[in-house]
């Protein structure tokens, strides 16, 4: 676990920590704009249903959505319908919104290489931090707390 909470940090190096945003359409039709969440933590976690990784940061991403620290948006990159992704999300009990991902979704976050992939924004819409790989609750909040936002 230390190594995924030194991870943090050091990723966030590359990035300029200009505003960046998003305009996303989740499964319900709901729109999210990164500007809506201005003043929180943002959180894009791109994943699939079929993907071990992703299973299993699963709870993690709940648990920080739901004590309401990060906003967690999850883009599901699967092949599979939309009822597949709503059917998976409610057998496994996931709370934050999620979007069916698309090439245009990926041209405005960013690359995704691996599954999963976390993008992490500052409260003030800097996209601050990169993941590719499985992220825990303390990895996000350790590097949350030691950084300061406007």
């Amino acid at each position: 676990m230390l190594r995924k909470l030194l991870i943090w940090p050091l990723l966030a190096l590359s990035f300029s920590g200009q505003a960046a945003d998003f305009l996303l359409e989740d499964m319900q039709g709901k729109a999210h704009r990164l500007a809506d969440y201005r003043g929180k933590w943002v959180l894009v976690n791109f994943w699939a249903t079929w993907c071990p990784p992703c299973l299993n940061e699963i709870p993690e991403l709940v648990s920080l959505h739901d004590a309401r620290k990060v906003m967690v948006i999850g883009i599901a990159v699967d092949s599979g319908s939309r009822k597949k992704v709503a059917k998976f999300a409610e057998a496994h009990g996931i709370s934050y919104p999620l979007v069916i991902g698309d090439d245009k979704i990926t041209a405005q976050i960013g690359e995704v290489d691996v599954l999963p992939t976390s993008y992490l924004y500052a409260p003030n819409g800097a996209q601050v931090s990169y993941q590719a790989g499985e992220v825990t609750r303390a990895s996000i909040e350790a590097y949350i707390k030691s950084k300061k936002f406007d």
